[in-house]
């Protein structure tokens, strides 16, 4: 007979009876459900983008493979490459609305098949819990409601050989659970879903526009960071980009933006019945919903793409102009402008016989209104002014100059290239009739920009390029054209750059204009102060309300000499004429070195230029 096979004997430290695991599976599951906002721990799943549609498991292309098996740590773990300075105390945006779930730009910016689930919970903690503290692991200190240590008879004690129960369990959650101080009350609880409240956002409406939340705080530090060009070197030297007026550069989400458009959205739009063309369109038009709340706009309608300023300009003297300008008209200009806006008016005066005017400047270069007033007549047609001159950072009374033209019967148009990234710009407030700027003005694309125009005027304007898009029918006899906008983007347009500038419109939105405005300000004066202590430099542009440029030259050096050894040091900025001749001519130069700035710029950088130039002065003294 065989011996009876010995049993292991029970441990006095274990109750018999325990439950397999299923049944604590199951437990672990109703506990989770018993949670206050159990809901949000079971599908918090960021929603998607404007125009992007999840598709289910089963519609999903072939060529997303998902990756291999990842713990809920590991994806934590990678969650702060889904927002680019996710710590920032700042006002810096947490950019996730504009990166989708499963897009990691770290990553070379394609699409991870990571379960959406897995992303809407944090890190678990795996270590032995301290003494007082929970005793399942599965209820980290961040989430576990808080068991008051002078109460330890609220933990009950199982019975001698049996097992928690559910009413046991829920004896550890409190009506109401833990206030976290280190999150704002608005907060989602987990730092890198933080900001998806945008995505939820009701969509823009043609009615005045709603400022949106703002910081106070400025971390520059914090904002380059958003910057990968700014860890760039040039002749093996920090970069320090003082050439803002030029382009600005462009931060990561708005670099991600374009990424994401070309890899998951990229068509034409309007017209095709698919998917991507729908996604397509919801971008571009989307960008043209943010840029009129940007500036103001009473309506989309109201918002033309182009390539950029001097393209709006060109649009608006090509068909408006060349409607209503005729001989012996007046245009009224500034001293201050951009070729961009001196020559499309010079072209239209020769051909109309129409007459240019030009408003005077003061020694400091700001407009002279008095003389203005005198130069507007019955025969002015259009006012057509800069609201910060791209030389010498003038910050021109547009709102002035607009409704002393409205008072003499004429319209009014002002460049804006300048002043959209520097400081807050109303169309309506200033009851402009066009408004113009360029997107790489304001850290977006370049070959996207936008003309603004009141409804009734473009309504009365003729189409300018004629082709696809802007046509409601063609036959061989004639073509009948939309309505604006859509009557001024024949053609293809430039849809991911469209895209682009609504990233960069919610970036700057995000930091606040007025705060840009202010610490841009400060950065200004402490830079002139500096400046004027550089002996031999004179600064070209002294108004008292100027915008980040400073325009100088330096006795002894040509423009390009100090260009050139500025660049030596990393110092990028421009010299020459600056595409405005007339108003250096104004002050006896043709050339000058133009310092701009911008809010990724700082206080030490601009202690380097003026340590530069002091470098300069002493090795060719006076």
């Amino acid at each position: 007979m065989a011996a009876p096979t010995p049993s292991l004997p029970l441990s006095p430290e274990l109750p018999v009876g325990l439950p397999d695991a299923l049944e604590i599976a199951r437990w672990a599951g109703e506990l989770f459900n018993a949670l206050p906002n159990g809901a949000q721990h079971q599908a918090a799943t960021p929603p998607d983008p404007p125009g992007v549609t999840t598709p289910l498991p089963h519609q999903l292309p072939s060529n997303i493979a998902p990756e291999s098996a990842q713990s809920a740590q590991a994806i934590a773990a990678a969650a702060p490459a889904l927002v680019p300075d996710a710590q920032a105390g700042n006002g810096v945006p947490d950019l996730l609305a504009t990166r989708p779930h499963g897009f990691v730009g770290s990553r070379g910016g394609h699409a991870q098949s990571v379960p959406q689930t897995y992303a809407s919970v944090p890190p678990l903690d795996v270590s032995v819990p301290s003494a007082g503290g929970s005793p399942f692991y599965f209820l980290s200190e961040a989430q576990a409601p808080a068991v008051p240590a002078a109460a330890p008879d609220r933990i009950p004690s199982p019975a001698p050989y049996s097992a928690f129960g559910l009413d046991d369990l829920a004896g550890l959650i409190p009506a109401e659970p833990r206030a976290v101080d280190a999150a704002p009350a608005n907060a989602s609880g987990f730092y890198f879903l933080d900001g998806l409240s945008d995505l939820d956002a009701p969509a823009f409406a043609d009615v005045p526009k709603q400022e949106p939340e703002r910081r106070t705080v400025f971390d520059v530090d914090s904002v380059r960071r958003d910057f990968p060009i700014l860890a760039e070197r040039a002749n093996g030297r920090p970069l320090v980009w003082f050439d803002n007026a030029a382009t600005t550069h462009k931060p990561q989400a708005v670099i991600d933006r374009l990424a994401y458009f070309y890899a998951h959205e990229n068509s034409n739009i309007h017209r095709a019945a698919h998917e991507l063309a729908a996604r397509a369109t919801d971008a571009y038009e989307d960008a043209r919903k943010k840029v009129a709340r940007f500036i103001g706009a009473g309506s989309t309608d109201e918002i033309i793409f182009v390539r950029g300023t001097t393209e709006a300009i060109n649009l608006i003297a090509k068909t408006w102009g060349k409607k209503n300008i005729g001989a012996g008209d007046e245009i009224i200009v500034s001293h201050l402008e951009h070729h961009a806006n001196i020559v499309p008016w010079l072209q239209l005066v020769q051909e109309t016989g129409a007459k240019l005017r030009v408003i005077p400047v003061d020694e400091s270069g700001q407009v002279l209104l008095g003389e203005y007033q005198r130069l507007l007549s019955p025969r002015t047609k259009l006012v057509s002014v800069t609201q910060v001159s791209n030389a010498l950072g003038t910050v021109v009374p547009v709102k002035e100059i607009v409704e002393l033209a409205h008072r003499a019967g004429a319209k009014a148009l002002v460049d804006g290239a300048q002043s959209v990234s520097h400081m807050r710009v109303d169309v309506q407030a200033l009851d402009a009739d066009f408004f113009v700027f360029s997107g790489h003005k304001v850290f977006a694309p370049t070959g996207i920009g936008i003309v603004y125009g009141k409804r009734a005027i473009l309504e009365d304007m003729p189409a300018w390029q004629g082709g696809g898009n802007m046509i409601t029918d063609v036959t061989f006899e004639r073509a009948l054209f939309h309505g604006p906008p859509a009557r001024f983007e024949a053609g293809t347009g430039n849809i991911a750059d469209a895209a682009g500038l609504g990233a960069a419109i919610d970036y700057v939105e995000r930091l606040g204009i007025e705060n840009i405005a202010a610490y841009e300000h400060e950065l200004l004066d402490y830079a002139t102060g500096l400046l004027r202590n550089v002996s031999g430099l004179r600064l070209i542009g002294t108004a008292a309300d100027k915008a980040s440029v400073l325009s100088f030259v330096l006795s002894g050096y040509t423009p390009e000499e100090v260009g050139k050894a500025l660049n030596e040091e990393g110092i990028a900025v421009r010299a020459g004429h600056h595409c405005a001749q007339p108003i250096l001519r104004r002050f006896g130069v043709e050339a000058s070195v133009r310092a701009s700035l911008a809010f990724y710029n700082t206080r030490a950088e601009v202690e380097l230029l003026a340590s530069v130039l002091q470098r300069l002065r002493a090795a060719r003294p006076l």
